[in-house]
C-alpha cells in the first residue's frame, strides 16, 4: 500500500479534521505532512490493520480478527458461557477512543480513572488505531466505552468483538459531531475552508450511527444530552468535565508561583483555536472600552486570537501561546478574572464549562456568556458572573476592577467551589448516578 493511500484512509482523514477543528488548519496540515513523511519511511503502520497471524489462523479478510473468529466458530467456542459482568464480582472498564486532542483526552479519557476507581472498577484505555492494545484490553474487560468515534472498519471490529465477549457498551461524546444542524449553524465554522466544512457535515451521520450501536450514551452537558436525544433513542446520561487530582495540583502550583501586578487589574481570555475569533468578537468592543478607561487595566491573551489594530491599547495587552497544561495554568493564575464569551448557536449550546474548571483550579473567578454549560459551576457574585449583552460584560468587569478586595474573595471562592463540588465524584452535578447502575447493574 502506498504512503498516500494510507494517509487518505478515512481514519486518518477524521483525525486531520479533528486537529483542524481544535487546533487550526495550519497546524493540521503540518501534522499531516509529518505523518506522510513517517508513512513513506515506514515509521508508522497503516491504520487499515493487517491480517491476524499465528497457528490456526487463515485469511484475515477485512478485519484483523477474522481468522480468529473463524477458528473460534469452528471449534464451538465463539461465545462464552456468560458475560464477564455476570461471571465476575470485579469490574474492568476498557476505553477505546480518539486520543489525539489533548484537552479531550484529559477530560474525557484520562480523568475517568478517578471516576471508575471511585466505583471500585479498574480502567484501561487505548487509541483506536492501536489495534493490538485495543484487542488486549477488550479481552480482560467487563465493560467497554467508545469515545468520540465515527462508524468505520476499526469500530465495527471492536464492537463485534465486544458483542462476542458479551460486554455492555457505552458511547461517550463531548461535542455534537453527530449533528448536521449543529455544524451547519456553528459560527466558528466561518474560518474553516468550505470543503472541510462539507466533510464535517458528511461525517456527522457516521458519528450518529456509532452512537446508536451502543447500549447507552454519555455526554458532557445537559444541552448535549438534549440534542443527542434527537438523534438517538439510546438512554443518555451526563458526565460533566471536572477537576481531577492532576488539575487541582497543577492549579495549586500555579497559584503558589503566580506573580500578580498589585496596581493593574488583569483580565484573561483563552482561545484554543483560531475558530474562536467569532466568540471574542462578541466582547471585543467591551474589552477595548474597559482597557481604555484606565492605564492600570490589562488583557492577558492565551492561545489563538488576532490582537492587531487595537488603536493605542497594545501596551496593555500581553499574549502567550499555548504550551503545556501546567504552563497554561501558571499564566492564567496571574489574572484577576477570566472572560469566556461564547456565541449563541446550536453547537455552542452543547459546550461544557471546561474553561471555567481550568480558571477555578487556578483560583481565578470567571465572567461567562449564558450559553451552553458555562454558567453551571458559577455562583453569581461569589465565584463569577453570568452576563448577556455588551453592557453586561462592562458592568461585571468594572465592578470587579473597582472592588479589588471583593474580587480577591471571589478568587478564594472559585478555588473552594472547584474542590468541593466540581472535583471527582460519582454523583450530581458531575456524574449522573445511572453511570454506576450501568457498571454494576
Amino acid at each position: 500500500m502506498s504512503a498516500l493511500v494510507a494517509a487518505l484512509h478515512p481514519d486518518r482523514l477524521s483525525r486531520f479534521i479533528a486537529v483542524a477543528r481544535e487546533e487550526g488548519i495550519g497546524l493540521a496540515f503540518r501534522k499531516a505532512r509529518q505523518k506522510l513523511s513517517h508513512l513513506r519511511t515506514g515509521q508508522v503502520p497503516s491504520s487499515l490493520g493487517h491480517a491476524a497471524s499465528g497457528r490456526g489462523s487463515r485469511s484475515a479478510g477485512r478485519f484483523a480478527l477474522s481468522g480468529l473468529w473463524s477458528d473460534l466458530a469452528q471449534s464451538g467456542a465463539f461465545h462464552g458461557a456468560a458475560a464477564p459482568a455476570v461471571l465476575r464480582k470485579t469490574r474492568n472498564v476498557a476505553m477505546i477512543g480518539d486520543l489525539n486532542l489533548p484537552q479531550c483526552r484529559k477530560y474525557r479519557v484520562e480523568q475517568m480513572d478517578e471516576i471508575w476507581g471511585a466505583e471500585g472498577a479498574s480502567y484501561r484505555f487505548a487509541h483506536y488505531e492501536d489495534v493490538p492494545r485495543c484487542l488486549d484490553i477488550l479481552q480482560t474487560a467487563s465493560h467497554l466505552t467508545l469515545y468520540r468515534l465515527g462508524r468505520g472498519d476499526l469500530l465495527t471490529m471492536y464492537l463485534y468483538e465486544a458483542r462476542r465477549l458479551g460486554l455492555p457498551v457505552l458511547y461517550d461524546i463531548d461535542d455534537p459531531l453527530f449533528s448536521v444542524a449543529a455544524y451547519q449553524t456553528y459560527s466558528n465554522m466561518s474560518v474553516v475552508p468550505s470543503a472541510l466544512k462539507d466533510h464535517f457535515l458528511a461525517e456527522a451521520p457516521l458519528y450518529a450511527e456509532a452512537m446508536n450501536l451502543a447500549d447507552i450514551v454519555s455526554v458532557s452537558t445537559p444541552g448535549l444530552a438534549e440534542h443527542a436525544a434527537l438523534h438517538s433513542a439510546r438512554p443518555t446520561l451526563v458526565r460533566r468535565n471536572f477537576a481531577d487530582r492532576a488539575t487541582l495540583e497543577a492549579g495549586k502550583r500555579a497559584m503558589a508561583c503566580a506573580s500578580r501586578d498589585a496596581e493593574a487589574f488583569t483580565v484573561a481570555v483563552a482561545s484554543g483555536s483560531k475558530g474562536h475569533e467569532a466568540d471574542f468578537a462578541l466582547i471585543r468592543e467591551s474589552i477595548a472600552s474597559f482597557l481604555a478607561a484606565s492605564k492600570n487595566r490589562r488583557l492577558l491573551v492565551l492561545g489563538h486570537l488576532d490582537m492587531e489594530d487595537w488603536d493605542g491599547l497594545q501596551g496593555q495587552i500581553e499574549t502567550h501561546p499555548f504550551r503545556n497544561y501546567d504552563e497554561y495554568l501558571e499564566v492564567l493564575a496571574r489574572a484577576d478574572c477570566a472572560v469566556m464569551p461564547l456565541t449563541d448557536d446550536l453547537f455552542n449550546q452543547c459546550k461544557s464549562a471546561v474553561r471555567v474548571v481550568d480558571a477555578f483550579a487556578a483560583g481565578v473567578p470567571a465572567v461567562v456568556s449564558n450559553v451552553g454549560d458555562l454558567a453551571a459551576p458559577i455562583e453569581v457574585c461569589r465565584s463569577g458572573y453570568v452576563v448577556e449583552g455588551p453592557e453586561g460584560w462592562c458592568r461585571a468587569l468594572d465592578r470587579m476592577a473597582s472592588d479589588r478586595k471583593a474580587t480577591a474573595k471571589m478568587r478564594c471562592a472559585a478555588r473552594q467551589d472547584i474542590e468541593s463540588r466540581w472535583s471527582a465524584r460519582v454523583d450530581w452535578p458531575v456524574v449522573d448516578p445511572e453511570l454506576g447502575h450501568w457498571l454494576w447493574g
